[in-house]
């Protein structure tokens, strides 16, 4: 009876090794930059729209900010944590310049279209618009909240307003915090946040991204969950508006909030060499002519590709990956999972994981 048991208890550990797969990460941290180019990840500032008198109001003051005609150093000065830590620490895909492709796998390449693909694995053609549609499709954030070890330890914060529908808040039982959301308790410092909030100018007609980042460092000090999501937006909003130099202040900004939010995690018993942090956009922009990076959607012709950088116990330190290869947004759904020992599976297909990212 005794072997008979010790066989089921076997066979069990067998079938369900995906669900206790181990890994280093304990908690997974998740940022997305709305709309942000590959172009200047890799590249830095874009001479040809800095010099634009239609784009860059200022592009002397700009320039001297963000130009050097090392590539290496210009994409530093921009993004001084990706090109500091992360290419020394970590992984960043995306660089076509080498071969190495990062691709939308839906073929409308705007948010709402994106956000569903990052989430569920799954570029859905019924997801197509930006309208507020409670999304019917499983997000892997649910899928984690539903995993005895994550259950109400899961939050997302976002700047746009259509987020609780993409991830089905309703649904899912997550917590997300979206634009003129107040934080859930009131103490002080929640209270303050959520009147520094409500008093604010909304210069993109949403939350500005600072706002989104200190409501959630500060969620993420005071609840520690141990999955959070942070979608900044400003980037997108400023292409649109074609406003090339505040577009890449904000970039510039938001690299600055990953830079803050790591040290944290890095200083922080609970988070520290236990976290991964994974950070990617939703859609591109056009490239040529430049007119066109104001722009996405599927008649750019450049708007589908994408880039991903990662960080943590798991991720090797390869740095700027130049491996020719071709990865999907709809890969990273299953790689959030897999990073903390799960396989997400849901009621639509899955693509599978970016296994460089956690092996």
């Amino acid at each position: 009876m005794k072997k008979y048991i010790y066989s089921i208890v076997i066979a069990f550990l067998i079938l369900n090794s995906d669900c206790i797969a181990q890994t280093k990460t304990e908690n997974l941290v998740i940022v997305t930059l709305d709309g942000m180019r590959w172009e200047e990840v890799f590249g830095g500032a874009d001479s040809a729209i800095l010099k634009n008198k239609e784009f860059t109001r200022d592009s002397a003051g700009t320039s001297s900010k963000f130009w050097d005609n090392d590539i290496n150093t210009r994409r530093k000065k921009l993004f001084p944590f990706l090109w500091g830590t992360v290419i020394t620490k970590g992984q960043l895909y995306g660089n076509r310049w080498k071969g190495n492709d990062v691709n939308n796998a839906n073929r409308y390449w705007f948010s709402y279209p994106g956000y569903n693909e990052i989430f569920t694995g799954y570029p859905d053609t019924a997801v197509n618009s930006n309208d507020k549609v409670l999304n019917k499709n499983i997000n892997v954030l649910e899928y984690l909240n539903r995993q005895n070890s994550y259950h109400d330890k899961v939050a997302a914060f976002s700047s746009w307003d259509v987020f609780p529908y993409i991830l089905n808040k309703w649904r899912s039982g997550i917590y997300v915090n979206s634009d003129t959301d107040s934080l859930p308790y009131t103490t002080d410092k929640f209270k303050l946040i959520d009147d520094i909030e409500s008093l604010s100018t909304r210069p993109v007609g949403v939350r500005p991204d600072i706002l989104t980042y200190i409501a959630a460092r500060e969620y993420m000090k005071e609840m520690k969950p141990k999955v959070l999501y942070i979608a900044f937006d400003e980037t997108d909003d400023l292409a649109h508006a074609g406003m090339y130099d505040l577009y890449l202040g904000s970039a510039h900004a938001e690299d600055g909030m990953l830079e803050d939010l790591w040290k944290y995690i890095q200083s922080t018993p609970q988070y520290k060499d236990k976290t991964t942090l994974i950070v990617t956009c939703d859609h591109g922009r056009g490239d040529n002519p430049k007119e066109n990076w104001t722009s996405h959607g599927e008649k750019i012709a450049d708007a589908g590709q994408i880039w991903v950088a990662a960080i943590g116990p798991d991720t090797k330190m390869k740095g700027e990956v130049t491996t020719k290869e071709v990865l999907y947004q709809a890969q990273l759904a299953g790689t959030f999972a897999k990073i903390l020992g799960f396989t997400f599976t849901a009621n639509h297909p899955v693509a599978n994981p970016i296994e460089s990212i956690y092996k």
